[in-house]
Parts: C-alpha cells; structure tokens; sequence
C-alpha cells in the first residue's frame, strides 16, 4: 500500500526520492532479533522490509501489499534475500489471514506504514495526483470503485461527508455542490477537471498546498476504505503477535493517528480516567504495553533531507501475554463516515 516513508503530501508535491522515512526509528521500535518471524503490511519499494531482514540474521519476514504493481516489482528484491521473503498480494486488513496462511504465527513483529506512496502518484494513468492530467481512478488494487464512481454517482450529502471527514475540507458542502452541478453537464473524468473544479471554490494560500489536497485525499481513503482497513489491521496485528511482538505503525495525517493512539491507549489500559461527571469504567485486561508513552517524530536532519517525513508519527507497543480482544465499536466507527441527514421537505 505504501512505499514505506516516500513522501507525500496527499496527491500533490515535488518530485518524490524513496527514502523510507523513520527508518531508525522503525528499526529501534521493532528490535529485529535473530531468527524472528516478521511481517510487513505495507511492503510498497520494500524499504523496511530490506532493513529488517539486513540488520536480523536468519530472520523471514512477509511482506503484503495490495498493490500488484509492489509485488512485482519486489521480485529482485524476494530472490536476493533467498528464501527469507515472501510477498503476497493482499490487503494490510487480512494479515492475520496471511500470517496464518503462511505459517508465521506467531509474529515477532508487525510494521505498518500508511498512506500513498510516491510510486503510486507518479503515475498518472492511477489517477491519484492532480500534478498530471489523468483518469480519476485512484485504485490501489485498481479493482472495485473508483473515485470517478464516487464523484459522479454519490449524492450530495454523502459528498459532503467524504470531503469533510475524511479530508477535513471546510468547505466540503460548497465543494458537494460544485460537483453536482458540473457532473449534470457532463460526468468528471479527469483528475485535472476535478482539481480545478475546487480551485475554483477552495481558497489557496500562497506557498501552500494546492487548494485541492484535501478533497483528493477524501476520495483516496474512501476509494480504498484506508481507515477501515487501518483498525482491521490494529486488530488482526493483536491477534497474531506473540508475547514481546512489536507492533509498529508509522502515520502521516491525524486521521491515522488518532486510530492508532485510541488503539493502543486502549489496549495499554491507559485509557481516560473517570471523573464526577465521566465515572470511570472497568477496562479490560491490557493486551499492549506502550514502549514509547507518546508519538516518535522524524529528526530535523530528516526533514531537512526529506521534507515528506515533516508529517510523520511513529507509535510502537509490545503485545503481552493476554488474549486477544473484540474489535473496539468505537474505532470502528471512527473508521466510517456519518450517514447523510435526509433532506428537509419544503
């Protein structure tokens, strides 16, 4: 899904370099030990996954990716390492099913880097970036729904929503509007036409991101459902990981983050105390420990060398020996979007 850290500002930006970002961090986080089973839920250009297998003799490590175009071009890099990497097409969602699958359970650790990755906006022909003119697909299995679908057939209100919670655009309403009214002329196919459709609405700052960021970035996490598979990862990670596994997830907009954090501050028991107003509630047994109590941030030499990884949070937490638990309703639904309200009769 990603190309580990080869950053990325929504669907925009200058010339991507890959570079993974946070790759000391990562590797600090996750403590690659000999003869450990790994697994990487966000192959992308492999660059986490090379690190791992490097610095942790005999270690195998799976690498999944829902991509085909990352499976494929991971071929040199599976053959180099000899039988230590395997990869599978897959959505970082099922890897509970594909640790299993392949026999890896229990995991010593999981990674997780979320996002697009520069790979992926630089082609146009995938429709993710308005830096070229191309179809508004923004696919990263390139099956199911595309944007161009949401765009022309979703109904105003469930426009709205897509933009303004998965995009945080404030003017997603006038943005909704905008696109009903252009799509009655003529369905939107382009990622050119949709980008200057709401240049047209969304006011620029000067020297700012391009006006159309957040709306691109609201139909890629719809189009590939990026949160829903981001909490069914959290927990499938739980599920396969073994006493003193790492799980590590990398992140790059606070819509990630604050799945991750509400996850682990949960799982860690380091949920809110009650209060007169809030009377506490009896929490589960913790199934994480938190290694680092808060987010680990890129250095400012590496912001400096990548300007992508500015954005960048690292959280990591090392499973117990406690049973796995229920998926969290209230992730789950942090996940979605609101339904829309139904329209008032005049």
């Amino acid at each position: 899904m990603t190309d580990q850290g080869d950053r990325r500002d929504g669907a925009g930006g200058e010339a991507p370099r890959h570079v993974p970002v946070l790759l000391a961090e990562v590797l600090a986080a996750l403590a690659p030990k000999p003869g450990g089973r790994y697994l990487d839920g966000t192959f992308g250009a492999g660059g986490y996954s090379k690190a791992i297998l490097d610095v942790a003799p005999d270690a195998i490590l799976l690498g999944l990716d829902r991509d085909p175009s990352a499976i494929a071009g991971g071929a040199d890099l599976v053959a180099a390492m000899a039988g230590r990497l395997t990869l599978s097409q897959a959505r970082f969602g099922e890897l509970a099913e594909e640790a299993e699958r392949f026999r890896m359970v229990p995991l010593d650790g999981v990674v997780l880097d979320i996002g697009v990755s520069s790979m992926q906006i630089d082609q146009p022909e995938r429709g993710f970036s308005f830096r070229f003119d191309g179809p508004l697909d923004m696919r990263m299995s390139g099956e199911g729904q595309s944007a161009a679908d949401i765009v022309n057939e979703a109904e105003e209100g469930l426009l709205a929503n897509i933009f303004y919670h998965y995009g945080e655009e404030r003017r997603s309403r006038a943005v909704a509007r905008a696109v009903i009214e252009a799509r009655r002329k003529a369905p939107l196919a382009t990622t050119k036409q949709l980008a200057d459709l709401v240049a047209g609405i969304v006011r620029g700052e000067p020297g700012g991101a391009h006006p159309a960021t957040r709306v691109f970035q609201a139909l890629r996490i719809a189009v590939n459902d990026e949160l829903g598979e981001l909490v069914r990862a959290l927990h499938a990670a739980e599920a396969v990981l073994g006493p003193g596994g790492r799980l590590v997830v990398v992140t790059f907009h606070s819509l990630e983050d604050r799945i991750v954090k509400q996850f682990l501050a949960e799982r860690s028991g380091r949920m809110p105390s009650g209060s007169r107003h809030a009377p506490a509630v009896t929490s589960a047994q913790p199934t994480f420990r938190l290694v680092e109590k808060g987010a680990v941030a890129p250095s400012e030499a590496e912001m400096r060398a990548n300007p992508r990884a500015r954005s960048a949070k690292l959280r990591v937490a090392e499973r117990n020996e406690a049973p796995p638990r229920r998926a969290e309703a209230g992730l789950v639904a942090l996940a979605g979007i609101p339904e829309p309200s139904p329209r008032r009769r005049s």
